[in-house]
């Protein structure tokens, strides 16, 4: 039986983990002592855990603010198959299966609840919100919160109002992969954190290696990456919808498992190819960088940028979904001078 007073406890029982990773147990520590906290941990360094685990012994329900539908999805599914009762509410839900999930709440049916920023003012989750007790609010990629930040969400805005609507004010958490230090001091101010505990567990993955190629040819270099690598995982980024066309087609002619990801395709086709990617019915994603936050596939054993990304926080957080199992990963990038010109030509 789990010993909830007992963090090992919850890290074995729940996570299968007998030893927590760098900046774990300090954020848990904090958390579970009241104070809120500010963690900046690389992709892969184990976040999520960081509000899972004092989540499971609190009393009350821990809302996760979430912007990516995949991560909450995945998360959901991960804990439900750990023995955690969780839910998630956000757009991908009918109107019957989030009324049945408001009122499973209302009954104290979970422990976890991860809700997208955009629902938190809606009349049934305040009303939720509330009725039941919150013990903590976690705010996953807080990033969001700032206009620095590299995917700024207006609806992140809305957090200190929602608190402020509440009878008492849970403790809040916030986590991202990278922030530089103008989006950590935007975040601690937007989120209005209290003396919040702040740790940077640096951002270098042992496991992972970066290199730069400039091949003459870029697919037949793309060819041979993934013909080496032929019984793995791997992801290869493109700039533009028309490269990511052209390459996953000539890599399913030349017989690899491929498929693709970018924000022309409709939403339908781009959950099956997702879907299909996560539970390895293909083995290579072609996508553009619309494909991958939140992304919570661990076996992804190479990512290739087949065009130079728009900044090095982009290139770092792609790459960085190489290697989460902690097994060696390659992260390589084709160099060729044109990606510099189309790079100046989008920034004009």
């Amino acid at each position: 039986m789990t010993d909830f007073r007992n963090k090992y406890s919850v890290l074995q029982d729940f996570f299968g983990h007998s030893q927590f990773r760098n900046g774990q147990e300090q954020i848990i520590d904090s958390i579970l002592a009241g104070r809120d906290c500010l963690g900046v941990m690389p992709t892969g360094a184990g976040k999520s855990m960081c509000y899972q685990i004092p989540a499971l012994m609190f009393d009350g329900i821990t809302i996760v603010v979430s912007p990516l539908i995949s991560l909450m999805k995945d998360q959901v599914n991960s804990l439900i198959q750990s023995g955690v009762r969780a839910a998630y509410l956000n757009s991908s839900l009918t109107a019957a299966q989030y009324e049945m999930a408001i009122s499973n709440a209302a009954r104290g049916m979970y422990k976890i609840i991860y809700v997208a920023p955009e629902r938190l003012m809606t009349g049934s989750f305040l009303s939720l919100a509330s009725s039941v007790k919150i013990s903590m609010l976690a705010v996953d990629e807080a990033h969001c919160v700032s206009q620095w930040g590299q995917d700024f969400r207006p609806s992140y805005m809305k957090i200190p109002e929602f608190l402020g609507k509440l009878p008492y004010r849970p403790i809040v958490s916030a986590f991202t992969a990278t922030a530089t230090a103008e989006v950590k001091a935007d975040i601690i101010k937007m989120l209005e954190l209290r003396d919040p505990f702040t740790i940077t567990t640096g951002f270098d993955r042992k496991n992972l290696y970066f290199g730069v190629s400039h091949p003459h040819d870029k697919y037949s270099e793309t060819v041979r990456i993934v013909e080496k690598y032929k019984d793995n995982c791997g992801i290869i980024y493109c700039s533009t919808r028309k490269n990511v066309e052209s390459a996953c087609e000539k890599l399913c002619a030349d017989g690899y498992n491929a498929s693709r990801y970018h924000a022309g395709l409709s939403d339908e086709e781009r959950r099956k190819n997702q879907d299909d990617f996560i539970f390895d019915r293909v083995q290579v994603m072609v996508a553009t960088n619309a494909f991958g936050m939140g992304i919570d596939k661990s076996n992804v054993s190479y990512v290739i940028h087949y065009n130079m990304p728009k900044n090095i926080e982009s290139y770092y957080q792609e790459a960085g979904r190489a290697g989460r199992d902690g097994n060696e990963a390659k992260c390589i990038l084709l160099y060729s001078g044109q990606d510099v010109a189309t790079n100046k030509f989008l920034i004009n």
